[in-house]
């Protein structure tokens, strides 16, 4: 049999031969590039459905896909139940009592018989525990939970924030965005709004369009506030009163209001935001398994947040590039009620747009239901692959044939109704269909079996326990990481050092008089206060335009800088060492302070615009010495990070160019494998027709030798003497057949003996393929790098100070007299 761990395949099961009944040989490779046209999976409850699902998201999760799992039935968190080491002690907290008790086993033997059938059951099929820990280390499985704190919560303050840029620019799609959310939040208080005729939906939708296309995020306070008070007087060519008048807007915003004061409702409010990118890879790129588990939520809360989530992925899908291989999985279990043949849930509208439109960015969408007649068909035309389990009834057969037929007929495919028909009635359980339009025919197959516990639908308190045991530090502490693209020095924040004076100097209450040419500035005061509170005290601020070019990193930036440092007394030299970053440039200094706050003495030479002069010398000087950006760079993908790009983005972009480069890669070697093995598969078919040529030759000739030596025997036994020359005769023409038979079995020997030794031949050819895929694979990959260090640094040419000034800058004087920044 072929070896199924190769690379961009999932290893989904055996294929099956329904007339026998029994399983066939070789494994069914499913590539994992074809559920970039998405799937679908169809099948009664009983059928292996959830099985070949879960099978399906392991070995996504081996290949390093990110997956998002939507679980309303609560099944899919059994992801996070792996056992490598397969004790009892392990499944004993997950077993089901009352099925121990059902079989008058204690819990704990139950545990052993469980521990005991999974490790048979992976045998069976090639798998062990340390599949089980590959499939753990190549992933983090997480569970969230919406509404709820018992796995990770989300948040949603953040998921009204505006959209993309190129979302917001495209008409299309911004409207498909704010029609999907209206409807979504409007589905939340249980109104069923129709975009066209609820004015509801059309105020909403006129709130969200009108603040995404400024770019302002909203979030749910907003939106009552601004739902009572609207930001614009007028919706379509009536005015706001007549449309919608204030009494019915209050009576709208206090069901919002409603919602957002309930107890039950803060549990939204609290966790991670829901932000795809960071739910598909953990801040160091390690791939996700996000398990969306809604179980607990109500309909209209599944719905809202389920609409919420796949607009958020959409936008997503949006911004990435295009490719052909599979970057992430979408995944739902029970689609029913979400993607309707006639209703318009808030649902269906980006599950369409996702079906038409994400697989050119990589985004497999898989969908799973019991109840086929509750499906779309239209909508999944766009689906290249089906999964077809037992099926309950006729109506449920004919309205999936009409669904393979609209997407064969829609990839160009050709589908024979009448032998699919009689292919679906023959399928029993863990027994499935698999109808990919980029295979020449339709197969049969045994799904296999999978690595993860089946424990069932999992309680709230066992997602806690799973939770707090699978939570990551980054789950509970991770902020997002300093982008490597600046040093500390670069980073446009005001951070400045302890003032170095006490606050006993003395002071004078109006700024220093200074010759025309030396300008001051002040900088912008933070907070209120009695003038009495506050002091001036002198700094330098340096501005200049700094150019970063690297034609090897492909680096070309033009950055402002600004930098302060304080002026102490008696100065002859300004140490920029000191120095610490500052956002403000020039244009954004005030001209006059505050009036009666105290000024700290100003050094001599402060005021005399030779200094200046100097110290904008020394200023890109000291930009030339330390200003650089450093950049990460990868000597396997030989690539270099981008400008600000942090070591987590930089390896999921690599991640995914490793993805395609390996998809080629491979093929390149198949095909350079593929000669030797057709002409090996060529002698092996021939070998093998051979041995039962062979075979059948040395039966027939057994069977004649048998009868030859039969009727000898017989002649003898009833002859007379006048016969016993033909008896003997007869004899040694016995004697000749059986020699010829002992031949006939040498040759039976050797042409399976020569079989044997070109199958040998056909397993070291493929174990010099794997082996090459799998150096290619180590060679390529980018996950486990340590990246170096890559610097920029910019030319003295490339260093334009524009001014080098004196700055004001306000401190709040404490009680004790300590001191703290007190600007913008």
């Amino acid at each position: 049999m072929d070896s199924y761990e190769k690379l961009g395949v999932f290893y989904l099961g055996r294929p099956y031969d329904l007339e026998k009944r029994s399983l066939g040989d070789g494994y069914l490779l499913y590539s994992s590039k074809d559920m970039v046209t998405h799937g679908v999976c169809v099948g009664m409850t009983g059928s292996g459905k959830t099985g070949l699902c879960v099978a399906l998201l392991e070995e996504a999760a081996i290949d390093g896909v990110p997956a998002i799992v939507i679980d309303p039935k609560g099944d899919m968190a059994n992801l996070l139940l792996t056992f490598p080491d397969l004790c009892p002690e392990d499944f004993r907290p997950w077993i089901n009592e009352d099925d121990a008790r059902r079989k008058n086993m204690s819990p704990e033997e139950y545990a052993v018989s469980q521990a005991e059938l999974w490790k048979k059951g992976l045998a069976s099929w090639g798998q062990d525990g340390e599949r089980i820990k590959r499939l753990r280390d190549s992933a983090e499985f997480v569970i969230y939970t919406p509404g709820s704190t018992a796995g990770v919560p989300i948040s949603i303050l953040k998921s009204f924030a505006a959209p993309s840029r190129a979302i917001i620019e495209d008409m299309e799609l911004l409207n498909e965005r704010v029609s999907g959310t209206a409807s979504s939040l409007l589905g939340l208080v249980g109104i069923t709004a129709d975009p066209i005729r609820s004015r509801e939906h059309i105020l909403i939708s006129t709130i969200l369009s009108y603040a995404w296309q400024r770019g302002q995020d909203l979030d749910l306070a907003t939106l009552i506030q601004q739902i009572n008070s609207p930001p614009v007087g007028q919706i379509g060519v009536m005015s706001l009163e007549s449309f919608y008048p204030s009494k019915d807007r209050f009576a709208l915003a206090i069901q919002f209001n409603n919602l957002l004061a309930s107890p039950g409702f803060a549990a939204w409010m609290q966790g991670e935001s829901l932000d795809v990118d960071s739910i598909l890879h953990t801040p160091t790129g390690k791939p996700k398994i996000s398990i969306f588990s809604i179980a607990h939520l109500s309909e209209a809360e599944r719905m809202f947040f389920v609409a919420l989530l796949l607009n958020q992925v959409l936008s997503w899908t949006r911004v990435q590039t295009g490719t052909t291989s599979l970057r992430a999985l979408l995944y739902m279990d029970e689609i029913y009620g979400y993607f309707p043949p006639v209703a318009n849930p808030p649902t269906k509208a980006p599950l369409l747009t996702l079906l038409k439109q994400a697989r050119a960015f990589g985004l497999g969408v898989m969908l799973t239901t019991q109840n086929p007649v509750d499906l779309d068909y239209k909508g999944l035309s766009n689906t290249g692959t089906w999964f077809i389990g037992r099926l309950q009834t006729e109506r449920d057969k004919m309205r999936v044939l009409e669904g393979l037929e609209g997407a064969a007929l829609s990839q160009g495919a050709r589908f024979d109704k009448a032998k699919m028909e009689a292919i679906l009635a023959g399928l029993g359980q863990r027994v499935f269909l698999m109808n990919n339009v980029r295979e020449d025919a339709p197969t049969v197959f045994e799904t296999r079996w999978v690595m993860s516990y089946l424990a069932g639908p999992l309680s709230r308190s066992q997602i806690q326990s799973l939770a707090v045991s699978k939570k990551s530090p980054q789950l509970t502490s991770w902020q997002p990481p300093q982008a490597p693209g600046y040093p500390p020095a670069q980073q446009p924040v005001w951070a400045p050092p302890e003032p170095a004076y006490p606050s006993q100097r003395l002071t004078a209450s109006d700024p220093p008089v200074l010759p025309p040419d030396v300008r001051q500035y002040f900088l912008p005061l933070r907070g209120r206060g009695r003038p009495d509170e506050f002091i001036y005290r002198p700094a330098t601020l340096g501005n200049s335009l700094v150019r970063f070019l690297d034609m090897k990193s492909g680096v070309n930036s033009t950055e402002e800088l600004s930098f302060a440092v304080p002026v102490p007394d008696d100065v002859q030299g300004i140490d920029w060492d000191a120095a610490f970053p500052a956002e403000s440039s020039i244009s954004d200094l005030e001209t006059s302070g505050l009036s009666g706050v105290s000024f700290a003495p100003l050094a001599a030479s402060a005021g005399s615009s030779r200094s200046y002069a100097q110290w904008a010398k020394a200023f890109a000087d000291w930009l030339y010495r330390t200003q650089q950006i450093v950049l990460m760079q990868s000597s396997v993908a030989k690539a270099f990070s981008r400008m600000g790009e942090s070591e987590r983005d930089f390896r999921v972009r690599l991640d995914q160019d490793f993805r395609e480069k390996r998809e080629e890669a491979v093929d390149a070697i198949r095909k350079k494998y593929a000669a030797k093995t057709n002409s090996l598969m060529d002698k092996i078919r021939r070998a093998e027709a051979a041995v039962e040529r062979e075979k059948m030759q040395a039966k027939q000739q057994q069977m004649q030798t048998a009868i030859s030596i039969g009727s000898t025997l017989l002649t003898s036994f009833l002859g007379t003497k006048a016969r016993s020359t033909s008896t003997l005769g007869r004899a040694t023409t016995a004697a000749r057949g059986a020699s010829r038979y002992m031949k006939e079995q040498t040759d039976v020997q050797r042409s399976a003996e020569s079989l044997a030794a070109l199958q040998n031949d056909m397993k070291v050819l493929e174990d010099d393929l794997r082996r090459e895929t799998l150096e290619l694979s180590e060679k390529l990959s980018p996950l486990n790098e340590t990246f170096q260090q890559y610097v920029v640094r910019p030319a003295k040419k490339d260093i334009s100070v524009k001014a080098v000034a004196l700055v004001w800058m306000p401190y709040r004087v404490g009680p004790s007299g300590t001191e703290e920044p007190a600007w913008n």
